[in-house]
């Protein structure tokens, strides 16, 4: 496998990979005999590399180690304040740095290698490996508080939220949590506690992915095995959606005194088909339901439409007769109404206009004149 030379140097212990890179640019280092220069060159795992002339051991095998890191000690490889480190603590011959960090004043898991394309996957958000914590908090610790920290606190890195939270005790001032988040951000936990009015007094780490603390007590620590370091590798598995199983609804057309092959099949399987009543407005013949229509000219009656059976003498008298009622009697009319327009105009005169007058009396003799 080729990887870039930095990465070899310091997998070996030679130095850090940022220490390595600037001894490249100098030229101190030769791959086979060839001196390198070029920052991200590429070389097998196993080549032979000299550093100022010296030759570099091959590398030590993979080393994986869970400690369960106590109060007070710098979670590095190396501290510039020349403070204890877990590496100091552990005393390995091989260069094992942490995976992750824990504050100086946490404690808790903590897990060291020397594998770094294993480690570089293990913090990989794609696994997903879930962080829980055991905090002991101080102040008001309200429903309000506890929703708010799984809705999300905005910190400088983004929104920090946790994906569970369950109180363990409760007393006056003082409350013991249970966090569960899916990130390692810098002193994570206390900012989203501050952040909703609780101060953390101690803090825990009692598991990462499928490993927990088990019964290591502060200090002590235990090489991993086959089956934890294959896990720590494998993809997180994702919460299964709770879905409903439900029965298959067959809806077939509903049919007086007749049953489907469907749904007797699913009489005898004990299932159930639902056959929905649907109102339907249905157009139905005029012709079938009052008879033949009848057009009449004259004495002749022709009639119209389809042919259908004769109708009984009730049908035939009309709709009166159905109902059972006679038909509604007409008031007698007047002389003067019976005897029609010419009457009337005879029994009074229209009014005449003034010329016609005029005419009439030029016409009519005058009284007393011969």
């Amino acid at each position: 496998m080729v990887v870039r030379l930095q990465k070899v140097m310091a997998d070996r212990g030679v130095a850090s990979r940022r220490a390595a890179e600037e001894m490249i640019s100098e030229g101190r280092v030769r791959v086979n005999g060839d001196l390198i220069t070029t920052l991200g060159t590429r070389v097998p795992e196993d080549a032979h590399i000299e550093v100022d002339g010296r030759l570099i051991a091959a590398p030590a095998a993979h080393r994986y180690v869970l400690l369960n890191k106590p109060v007070g000690i710098v979670s590095t490889a190396q501290d510039e304040h020349g403070r204890r480190t877990v590496v100091d603590h552990i005393g390995a011959r091989e260069r094992l740095y942490p995976v992750g960090r824990l504050d100086t004043d946490s404690e808790g898991l903590l897990i060291l290698t020397n594998d770094g394309m294993w480690a570089e996957r293990v913090l990989h958000p794609r696994y997903g490996h879930e962080r829980e914590y055991d905090a002991w908090v101080e102040g008001d610790l309200t429903d309000e508080a506890l929703a708010r920290l799984q809705r999300g606190i905005p910190l400088e890195e983004g929104i920090a939220r946790a994906v569970r939270v369950s109180v363990r005790s409760r007393s006056r001032g003082r409350s013991r949590l249970s966090l569960v988040l899916l990130t390692g951000w810098k002193r994570q936990v206390r900012r989203m506690c501050l952040a909703v009015g609780l101060k953390v007094t101690r803090l825990v780490r009692v598991r990462m992915g499928p490993l927990d603390l088990g019964k290591l007590r502060p200090g002590e620590f235990r090489d991993l095995t086959k089956r934890e370091i294959d896990a720590m590798t494998a993809p997180a598995l994702q919460p299964k959606q709770q879905v409903r199983e439900e029965k298959t609804q067959t809806i077939a057309p509903r049919r007086l005194g007749v049953r489907s092959a469907e749904t007797r099949a699913a009489s005898r399987d004990g299932g159930w088909v639902a056959t929905p009543r649907v109102t339907r407005r249905v157009a139905v013949s005029r012709a079938r339901v009052e008879g033949p229509r009848r057009q009449w000219n004259g004495a002749r009656a022709v009639q119209a439409g389809r042919p259908t059976r004769e109708r009984d003498a009730r049908a035939a008298a009309g709709p009166a007769a159905r109902l059972g009622q006679r038909p509604r009697p007409t008031r007698e009319r007047r002389p003067r109404a019976a005897a029609g327009p010419a009457a009337r105009f005879t029994a009074r005169p229209l009014p005449l206009r003034r010329s016609t007058r005029a005419a009439a009396g030029r016409a009519a003799p005058r009284r007393g004149s011969r």
